[in-house]
């Protein structure tokens, strides 16, 4: 097994829009894989792009020892972009701000990004809870993760190689992380590079649309939107500002 060396420095970053009730436990599991990255917690950096909160979001991150980096476009793209810039990291990780990480998340990735046929990937998720709708959801999904060979959770990459892409598509309100990994998998396969999918540091994630919306709703509402959208492109917007942004 490689040995990460104690140069290799991973920026962690999290777009947050009012998430002081749920970020709280993101950090503590942050925390704990910190004090087990082999190269120890201060190579390991922890940047909170605020996208506009108007709760205790900023004040909580660096209460917790974050760097928070004001970002002012609400979207997740520009979060994620603006925590991107202001990252000191060799390695740019990201991860959702109501999502848990698994302990041993920065050091599968320091293994991962020391084989140079690796060109970045994502850790792929778990439910934060279970039942019947998210099961079949998750069913239908994962086929397709297999298949494209990308996957969610926690996204990492080399610094590089996202200064090289740009960064994420802020044009768009959703999506945004599919788009960024297959334009990552089309670089990697130029340079006979590939993603990486760590299945077993999975993230969890936050049930918190599914307890808004229904343990169904992929089956109704995301599916009728998508099909709308084929002709009205206009109504995805809608749905999106709806759906992700339109929180208090």
């Amino acid at each position: 097994m490689p040995v990460i060396q104690n140069t290799a420095r991973l920026s962690l970053v999290i777009p947050a829009y009012n998430e002081a009730v749920l970020l709280p436990r993101l950090l503590d599991s942050v925390d704990i894989a910190r004090a087990r990255y082999m190269a120890g917690p201060e190579s390991v950096e922890i940047i909170v792009a605020n996208n506009g909160s108007t709760d205790g979001t900023a004040a909580l991150a660096m209460g917790r020892g974050c760097r928070v980096v004001e970002v002012t476009k609400r979207a997740i793209a520009s979060a994620r972009n603006g925590g991107a810039k202001a990252a000191s990291g060799t390695i740019l990780c990201f991860i959702d701000a109501d999502s848990r990480i698994h302990p041993e998340t920065f050091n599968a990735i320091g293994h991962a990004l020391s084989d140079d046929s690796i060109i970045g990937g994502a850790t792929g998720i778990d439910f934060e809870r279970r039942s019947l709708g998210l099961a079949v959801t998750y069913a239908m999904i994962m086929p397709l993760v297999i298949l494209a060979g990308i996957d969610a959770g926690v996204v990492f990459c080399r610094r590089s190689d996202f200064e090289e892409l740009g960064g994420y598509d802020e044009r768009r309100l959703f999506a945004e992380d599919v788009v960024f990994l297959f334009a990552l998998k089309r670089l990697g396969w130029r340079r006979r590079q590939k993603l990486k999918r760590l299945p077993a540091v999975k993230a969890i994630a936050s049930t918190r649309k599914f307890d808004e919306f229904g343990d169904w709703h992929y089956f109704t509402q995301m599916l009728r939107h998508g099909i709308a959208g084929v002709w009205r492109p206009a109504s995805l917007d809608k749905f999106a500002q709806r759906y992700w942004y339109n929180r208090s």
